[in-house]
């Protein structure tokens, strides 16, 4: 077990409809062009699969999805959608659990890498994923830059949503570098709001590469979003593409060639 904070039934059961919007067509779309295009003819490894907001239209792309997802009731609702001889989950960490196989691709969307609250475990993620691809293979985290600059001296909150059914707000920590996200929402039509919160360890992007390079990984892309627009000082998210070197063989010594 990691640090990462269980998803219930509770939250599980409502999970795709609060995600509706972020689950259409149109806003998938982008997604799983950039990520077919990345897995080829090959399969590929979704780390916190969740409820298949992702891998389950992946899969219907034609492209063998196998998930690893912590949360057992997460799980169970994509079983609704999909069997598992069509799409296999593991239940597991993302840090460690390992599955048969290799992969052209391994993706990890959505912020989720945040679910691991130590430096250690998000290394030990990179390092599995590093595992689990073929030489050649890409390993693609989706994540928001941390909003800091929106930090006035004393405070610790940013709001990040703020609409007639939904208040968030993130609160941070700038010693331990984790936050708590904040979520008030409307259920219904008579006023009351239901209250829920949870906890994640931001990452700039430039140490998310120190633990690709840790792991054996190199950065081929960083994009601003899955259209591909490019990565500046002011994008609030970034699409990061790392990708496990192909080894090269040795190139012969020339003395000993030419004592041979």
């Amino acid at each position: 077990m990691t640090s990462s904070e269980l998803w219930t039934r509770e939250t599980a059961d409502r999970y795709d409809a609060e995600e509706a919007e972020n689950s259409s067509p149109a806003a998938l779309g982008p997604t799983l062009d950039f990520l077919a295009e990345l897995a080829g003819d090959g399969r590929a490894l979704e780390f916190a699969i969740g409820t298949g907001r992702v891998g389950v239209p992946l899969r219907e792309r034609g492209v063998p999805v196998t998930g690893i997802e912590l949360s057992e009731p997460m799980a169970a609702v994509l079983r609704r959608k999909t069997d598992e001889e069509t799409l296999p989950v593991v239940i597991g960490d993302m840090a460690t659990t390992v599955v048969p196989g290799e992969f052209t691709l391994v993706y990890l969307v959505y912020n989720t890498i945040g679910n691991l609250l130590t430096q250690d475990e998000q290394v030990a993620c990179f390092e599995n994923a590093a595992r689990h691809l073929a030489p050649g293979g890409r390993f693609v985290i989706e994540l928001t830059v941390p909003p800091l600059r929106l930090l006035p001296p004393g405070q610790t909150a940013v709001p990040f949503d703020v609409s007639e059914r939904h208040l968030g707000f993130d609160t941070f920590d700038l010693v331990e570098q984790t936050l708590v996200s904040h979520h008030f929402t409307r259920d219904g039509d008579d006023g009351r709001y239901r209250r829920g919160s949870c906890r994640q360890r931001y990452a700039w992007p430039a140490e998310l590469d120190l633990m690709a390079r840790i792991a054996g990984l190199e950065l081929e892309s960083r994009a601003e979003d899955w259209n591909g627009t490019p990565f500046g000082p002011d994008s609030a998210q970034h699409i990061s593409v790392w990708r496990k070197p192909v080894a090269r063989c040795p190139r012969p010594d020339p003395d000993e060639l030419t004592s041979a």
